[in-house]
């Protein structure tokens, strides 16, 4: 551990993994330590099933449940949009060799009550029941204009500028009520909250474009998965890392980020021995005197024998529930992955229910989701601290992630990640030379 490097990547999640490849990959000396025994941090899967159970304090599972080893539960189980800036990173950083993913079968958003699938091409619109007849044709002429807007062709905006009319005044000039505008804001664009319609309009216009760009690639959702669960991600971003000679260490104290003159880091201390280094990139969770906690995140792991009601059988599925339709400030997610994806034993299914939690009773708070579960044989609740960083690193040249937040995909991870990345290296991940192509693995 005794050398210097350019950058030491503390914690083994997932965008610290992504980190540490993209560092090694524009060629930096990386060391990545992490003080547990395994990979993943945070965002681990566990397996043998006995073991979640374990974790969560329950007695062990009964033979009904198949072999432990055949689960794999994510802890925080998301999905990757397929057009989306995960899987270019993945591509660009050549990790798509050492997984193989499928796609996510069904996308559904809920409306008064029930369940329905997220329209989102012209035929879907006109055969929703989201919408009555007059809706459905404004809806449809919507999509249609998003889908020719182009940010660099000002005739195809038609009188309307998206960098300085916020997204409300686009719902007005088509007359959307707002009920569509809650399904498009939250299922298609995946807005967290209603603060974006506030904001200039062309951020969401990219969004919804994103996710129909996604669906076009497989068309039964815009959602991938990795096989064996999230856990492959970390392991093949530490291959990657590995092959530009990045150095892992795990089961490794960290005992002190040493400082130099004017509080910037030099190295990192375990035991006796210190790593020199210029940059330290890592979780909260080393750090907990540089974030502040911005918040909560409720979490309830769900083991089920059937499918959810109302997706057609769906073996993985999202919903979204938008937070007016619950009396909420934050959307609801479920997501259901199952035996398809080899992290569950035949015939059983893994749906995760997840919010920010807004009250002193977060498990009321995910009732609505669990409700459409129907029957639940075993749930595992986690609440844990969302932390953000209290400055941005530059100064330290510490550069911290927040935590995961309760979405039920990647695209706020891989913002944080470009976001962390240009300020560590001062520069903008450049996308553009990344062919998007998933070669073999594409399923």
């Amino acid at each position: 551990m005794d050398e210097e490097y350019d950058c030491i990547v503390l914690g083994t999640g997932l965008k610290e993994c992504i980190l540490s490849g993209m560092l090694s990959v524009s060629g930096k000396k990386v060391l990545h330590v992490d003080r547990n025994k395994y990979y993943g941090g945070e965002s681990a899967s566990i397996c043998p099933l006995e073991e979640l159970f374990a974790k969560f304090g329950i007695p062990p599972p009964d033979e009904s449940y198949g072999r432990g080893r055949d689960w794999n539960v994510d802890l925080i189980p998301k999905f990757l949009m397929a057009n989306g800036s995960l899987v270019k990173l993945l591509i660009h950083t050549g990790v798509t060799r050492y997984l193989e993913f499928k796609s996510v079968e069904g996308s559904y958003v809920y409306k008064g009550g029930k369940i329905s699938k997220v329209p989102v091409d012209q035929k879907e619109a006109l055969a929703s029941d989201l919408m009555g007849m007059f809706e459905k044709r404004r809806f449809r002429n919507f999509l249609i204009y998003v889908q020719d807007f182009q940010a660099d062709d000002p005739k195809t905006w038609k009188d309307f500028d998206p960098n300085t009319q916020n997204m409300q005044a686009l719902y007005e000039k088509f007359g959307l009520d707002k009920n569509t505008q809650d399904f498009t804001g939250h299922a298609l664009a995946l807005h967290r909250d209603d603060e974006y319609l506030n904001r200039a309009a062309i951020d969401t216009i990219n969004r919804i474009k994103l996710y129909s760009d996604s669906l076009a690639r497989y068309g039964k959702s815009p959602y991938l998965y990795p096989m064996y669960g999230l856990g492959e991600l970390p392991q093949g971003f530490a291959r990657l890392s590995a092959i530009y000679g990045g150095t892992y260490m795990l089961d490794k104290a960290i005992d002190e980020i040493v400082l130099g003159e004017g509080g910037k880091v030099i190295g990192v201390r375990s035991g006796n021995e210190i790593a020199k280094c210029k940059q330290v990139y890592c979780d909260p969770t080393y750090v907990p005197d540089r974030v502040r906690k911005k918040g909560q995140v409720i979490r309830c792991i769900c083991l089920l024998d059937h499918p959810i009601s109302n997706t057609r059988d769906a073996l993985s599925t999202q919903i979204i529930i938008p937070q007016k339709q619950v009396g909420r400030n934050s959307d609801i997610y479920v997501s259901l992955v199952s035996y398809t994806h080899q992290v569950a034993a035949k015939g059983w299914f893994i749906a995760m229910v997840s919010t920010t939690v807004e009250t002193d009773t977060p498990e009321i708070e995910i009732k609505p989701g669990l409700d459409l579960l129907g029957t639940i044989r075993q749930k595992f609740v986690s609440i844990s601290d969302y932390f953000e960083p209290t400055d941005d690193g530059l100064q330290s040249q510490i550069f911290i992630s927040e935590s995961y937040d309760a979405t039920t995909h990647f695209e706020t991870t891989c913002l944080d990640v470009l976001d962390i990345f240009k300020r560590g290296t001062g520069e903008e991940f450049d996308f553009s030379k990344i062919k998007h192509e998933l070669g073999d693995e594409e399923q």
